[in-house]
């Protein structure tokens, strides 16, 4: 989720996205409000009504700021996006707009990046544990296993076993500092040493995978036949997730003889409109190089019932698993 900290900027891959859902007509929801600039592009779009969803209490201060002039077509909800049936039922969209966003990155109180100096906090929401409090109280094989599971994080055991040395932490540069010291000095060109690692801890913090699961499941739920799933990932694990839901819960093609082209039929509960993820082209990456590794991934709900699916159907990380 990448969008302004001072007010609703437009957000990465609008266009794309709501050339893929068009006509934008009836109720959507934004499960990650975040400042504001899906919510925004889909009512100018056509929307009738958009139900923003966001934990984050910083978002719902900044939509107090600019949400008023759409009246009672704007209707805000503080919860996690994974609970979005909770709040509507029989929608025209979906949006999700996953991961961090500048809004919370650029406040160093927020404790999300090694950028700035500031408390080791990390939630989205503001409550339940810190990532002060994994670090300083996680065993250093559980710490391993989230660096590793979460981040991707080749060197988890080394920067664990590191943590553990020094700690306890209260801010975002002495671990920063720690982790560099552990696995080497960030070269020119690449990115900060540090990065899986925060990576790693604000996804465990947050339950992001967990979230995003249950949310898919939910959005599933919500959405009346015809209605639009639309999917903005910024890393591989999420996007992976959102595919195999999608090749899980997406129609199959059937013959009806030999001879017969492949027909679709409603097999399933989403016939898939993105066969391949759609990136940012060349004039958005221009306005904001940050969008490069941004994926967007659009179904249609069909008629038939939704369906529940494992965790392990999607290959969700998963601290319950074993490390490879």
């Amino acid at each position: 989720m990448v969008e302004g900290a001072k007010g609703p900027h437009v957000p990465v891959l609008l266009e794309p996205l709501l050339e893929a859902v068009a006509p934008v007509e009836g109720t959507w929801i934004d499960g990650t409000l975040g400042a504001g600039g899906y919510t925004r592009g889909l009512l100018e779009a056509g929307a009738e009504r958009v139900i923003g969803i966001d934990r984050d209490p910083l978002a719902h201060q900044i939509a107090a700021e600019w949400g008023g002039v759409w009246g009672e077509r704007l209707v805000l909800v503080q919860d996690n996006f994974a609970n979005m049936d909770a709040h509507a039922e029989g929608v025209d969209g979906v949006v999700l707009d996953l991961g961090v966003s500048s809004m919370q990155l650029d406040r160093a109180e927020r404790g999300f990046s090694f950028m700035r100096d500031g408390p080791l906090d990390m939630r989205m929401g503001q409550d339940g544990p810190t990532a002060a409090d994994v670090v300083n109280s996680a065993e250093e094989g559980e710490l391993a296993d989230i660096l590793y599971i979460f981040g991707e994080e080749r060197q988890s055991r080394r920067i664990a076993r590191r943590i553990v040395e020094h700690r306890p932490f209260t801010t975002t540069l002495a671990l920063a500092e720690v982790i560099e010291r552990a696995i080497g000095r960030t070269k020119p060109g690449q990115a900060h040493a540090a990065t899986r690692s925060f990576q790693a801890l604000r996804i465990a913090v947050n339950g992001e995978y967990e979230a995003l699961w249950q949310g898919l499941m939910a959005a599933e739920r919500v959405l009346k036949p015809g209605g639009r799933l639309a999917v903005v990932t910024f890393h591989s694990i999420e996007d992976r997730m959102v595919k195999r839901f999608l090749q899980a819960h997406g129609e199959r093609k059937t013959r009806v003889n030999r001879y017969a082209s492949e027909t679709p039929e409603e097999t399933a509960p989403f016939r898939i409109l993105t066969r391949k993820a759609v990136g940012p082209r060349e004039d958005e990456l221009k306005r904001n190089p940050r969008a490069r590794s941004a994926k967007l991934r659009v179904a249609v709900r069909t008629g038939l019932p939704a369906e529940a699916i494992e965790a392990t159907e999607i290959d969700m990380p998963s601290l319950g698993l074993k490390r490879r």
